[in-house]
């Protein structure tokens, strides 16, 4: 496709950080460096202020109609706070510029939009981890994939939280105009052209809620103990079942198997003291409950795309 107009649809609250992503990949003058784009924001009251998410007063206003987005080689999705209804008239001009031949792209929670339109029925997605539960739940026909920064299905790609978005949008620079062009913008930017990696390293892991209490005292005492080498046999016999009826009651109660609970749960528990601490890696491995420095780091980068060392980098607290 070609890329030269580049349409921005608001809906109240914006999200601002998102939104000035947008406007610094696609609306800064670049002209003297080659790259030329024809950036608006539209929404369904042009020349009126929206809110935004911030916690103090802050506005910004659309110039251009909905309809402005129509024929636009690309039209972007600023997210806003999910909501469980959209307008309507962002609905059907999202279909028409679609059916029309634009790129579609959302940031963050942008995604429900999509959704909602139906133009992510049949086709991979992705949204903020926070929200991926909620959009499984609200659009079953779409596979939502909360481990990648974006997730480009052709005409329509779809970003992860916040900074995911300027991963994105540079993304789309690059398939559409070069890595060049990807360059000379993220060098303005002070970003790197690709980030390696997904939004798996944030994620946040917490001990799932059970609707029995007996199980939920059994997890708290797993974790508590999490160093301890646990197994299906030696778990089924606290919890006083026979190992068959203790992995179905585990699956029901968690929605996983005992072992890759405890996988995901030793994890977390590496990651916090890979945050927190200065253990080296073969220390922080043994405290966690894995066998090695080499079981440990097998389970961590599938689980956070990334070698425990470089989350270290990334993560650790400057007294870590």
């Amino acid at each position: 496709m070609a890329l030269r107009s580049v349409s921005v649809i608001l809906i109240e609250p914006v999200s601002l950080f998102e939104f000035g992503v947008a406007a610094e990949v696609f609306g800064i003058d670049r002209s003297q460096e080659g790259i030329e784009f024809d950036f608006q924001v539209c929404g369904t009251r042009p020349d009126a202020p929206y809110a935004t998410k911030l916690t103090t007063p802050l506005a910004i206003t659309p110039t251009s109609p909905l309809s402005a987005a129509i024929g636009s080689d690309l039209v972007i999705v600023a997210p806003t706070t999910p909501q469980p209804v959209y307008d309507e008239a962002i609905l059907a001009t999202l279909r028409a510029a679609h059916a029309a031949g634009s790129t579609i792209l959302s940031l963050c929670s942008g995604s429900f939009v999509l959704g909602a339109a139906g133009l992510l029925d049949g086709r991979p997605c992705t949204t903020h981890w926070m929200y991926a539960d909620d959009m499984r739940r609200r659009f079953p026909a779409t596979s939502v994939d909360p481990s990648v920064l974006f997730v480009d299905a052709g005409d329509i790609i779809t970003s992860a939280g916040t900074a995911a978005g300027v991963d994105a949008c540079l993304h789309l620079v690059r398939r559409e105009l070069g890595a060049a062009a990807a360059s000379t913008i993220a060098r303005r930017m002070v970003v790197p052209p690709q980030r390696d990696g997904g939004q798996q390293q944030f994620v946040a892991t917490p001990i799932p809620e059970c609707a029995s209490d007996g199980f939920a005292a059994l997890l708290e005492w797993a974790v508590a103990h999490i160093d301890e080498d646990h197994s299906i046999s030696s778990l089924a016999r606290r919890a006083a079942m026979s190992e068959r009826t203790f992995a179905r009651r585990f699956a029901s109660e968690t929605g996983t198997t005992p072992h890759k609970w405890l996988v995901q749960q030793r994890v977390l528990a590496a990651r916090d003291l890979l945050e927190r601490s200065d253990l080296a890696v073969e220390q922080v491995a043994d405290r966690v409950g894995f066998n090695s420095a080499v079981v440990l780091r097998d389970h961590f980068r599938r689980a956070t795309g990334l070698a425990p060392t470089v989350y270290r980098q990334r993560f650790g607290s400057p007294a870590g």
